[in-house]
C-alpha cells in the first residue's frame, strides 16, 4: 500500500539545527563538530527549561525565591537555580567544554575530566528577567561560546577578560507561546522554533537583518530620573516625536527579540549613581552585541561598541544601547552633544 504525504503537511525542509551549524561552516572538521555538538547541547537545556515553564505552576517549589542572593546581591529565584543546574548537568559528560561560567556563580565551574579534551568555554545567563516567570510572561536564557585560550592558572577565569569579538558563538533562548533559539557562528543569525512533536528545534529563519530604522524604543522609562541627562533628552525627543512606540515587557531576550525582528533600540543606561548600569557584559550585552552585528545592527555602551570592551572582572556590568543602526546611532548623538556641551560649559 503506497502512503501518500500531502504536500501541504511539509511546510518546512526540517533543518535541524546541528544540521544547519555544519552547512553553515561548510565543514565536517573536528571544530565544526564540536561547535555542532556544543549547540545540540545548549538546546538540550533549553528544552528542560521549556518544559519545566511549561508545567511551572503546577508543580512544587518551582515559582518564588529562595531566600538567596547571587554573587551580583540579588535575590535568587527557584528558576534560576534549576535552569543553572540544567546548563552544568547537560555539560558535564560532554566532552566538550572545560569549564561554564554563569552569572548565578562566583567562580566559573570546571569540569576537569573535559578539560584534557574540552577546548571551550560556555558563558550563560541561565534565566533572564526570571521575575517574570511568576506571572507567566516571557523569559529567556543567553549564551556564549569562547575558544579556551592560554593557561587559567588562578581559577578565576581571568583569560577571559577580553573583548567580545573573542566570541566563537552567540545566541539566545526565548520561552512563550513557542520556543524559539536564535544563533550566530559569525556567519550572519538564524531562528529555530521547537517542534514538541518532534524534540528538535527546526530552522524556521536564516539570515535575518534588523531595518536600519524601527518604530519600537525599548526602556524602563521608571528610572527616567536616575538616568544622566543626555538620556532623558533623547528620551524627550521620541516623545515628541512621531512614528515611535514604546515596548518594554523587563525581560531582556523578548524585548530583543522584538527589536530583532522588527527594528527599534532596546536602552538600560547607567544612572547617575551607577554608571556601569545593571547588566552584565559577558553574560548578557556582549553575546547580544555579537547577535545584532550579525544581523546588520549595533550594540554600545553610549560611546564605544559593546564587543571593544574589555571587562576588568568576571561579572563587569555595562550600559547597553543595542538595535537598528540609525537608532543607536540617534542616541549616542544625545550623549556625544551632552558632553560637548558639557566641556564648552567648563
Amino acid at each position: 500500500m503506497t502512503i501518500i504525504i500531502p504536500e501541504h503537511s511539509l511546510d518546512r525542509d526540517c533543518t535541524t539545527l546541528s544540521r544547519h551549524i555544519l552547512q553553515q561552516l561548510q565543514s565536517f572538521s573536528p571544530e565544526a563538530q564540536d561547535l555542532s555538538a556544543i549547540m545540540t547541547r545548549i538546546a538540550l537545556a533549553g528544552k528542560l527549561i521549556a518544559r519545566r515553564l511549561s508545567r511551572a505552576g503546577l508543580m512544587a517549589d518551582v515559582l518564588g525565591f529562595t531566600g538567596e542572593t547571587n554573587v551580583q546581591g540579588e535575590s535568587v529565584k527557584k528558576m534560576d537555580i534549576f535552569a543553572n543546574d540544567v546548563f552544568i548537568s547537560v555539560f558535564k559528560q560532554s566532552g566538550l567544554v572545560c569549564r561554564l561560567a554563569s552569572e548565578e556563580m562566583e567562580k566559573p565551574y570546571y569540569i576537569p575530566e573535559n578539560c584534557p579534551i574540552g577546548r571551550y568555554t560556555l558563558l550563560y545567563d541561565p534565566i533572564d528577567g526570571s521575575s517574570n516567570v511568576d506571572i507567566n510572561m516571557n523569559v529567556g536564557s543567553i549564551f556564549a561560546i569562547r575558544q579556551q585560550t592560554g593557561e587559567d592558572l588562578d581559577g578565576e577565569g581571568t583569560d577571559l577578560l577580553t573583548n567580545g569579538r573573542e566570541q566563537l558563538a552567540a545566541g539566545y533562548i526565548l520561552y512563550g507561546p513557542s520556543t524559539i533559539l536564535v544563533y550566530s557562528i559569525g556567519h550572519g543569525v538564524h531562528s529555530f522554533l521547537l517542534d514538541p512533536s518532534l524534540g528538535e528545534f527546526i530552522l524556521a529563519q536564516e539570515n535575518i537583518k534588523i531595518p536600519d530604522h524601527g518604530p519600537v524604543y525599548s526602556t524602563n522609562e521608571g528610572n527616567f530620573w536616575q538616568w544622566d541627562e543626555a538620556i532623558r533628552d533623547y528620551t524627550r525627543y521620541v516623545h515628541r516625536h512621531e512614528g515611535y512606540t514604546a515596548r518594554y515587557s523587563g525581560a531582556l531576550v523578548g524585548d530583543m527579540h522584538r527589536i530583532l525582528m522588527q527594528g527599534g533600540v532596546f536602552l538600560y543606561p547607567g544612572t547617575v549613581k551607577k554608571p556601569e548600569g545593571k547588566l552584565r557584559l559577558i553574560y548578557e550585552t556582549a553575546p547580544l552585541a555579537f547577535l545584532v552585528e550579525q544581523a546588520g545592527g549595533k550594540a554600545s555602551d553610549g560611546t564605544i561598541d559593546i564587543l571593544d570592551i574589555v571587562p576588568n572582572k568576571l561579572h563587569a556590568r555595562s550600559p547597553l544601547i543595542i538595535g537598528s543602526k540609525e537608532d543607536v546611532n540617534l542616541v549616542e548623538s544625545f550623549i556625544t552633544d551632552h558632553k560637548r556641551r558639557a566641556s564648552q560649559s567648563k
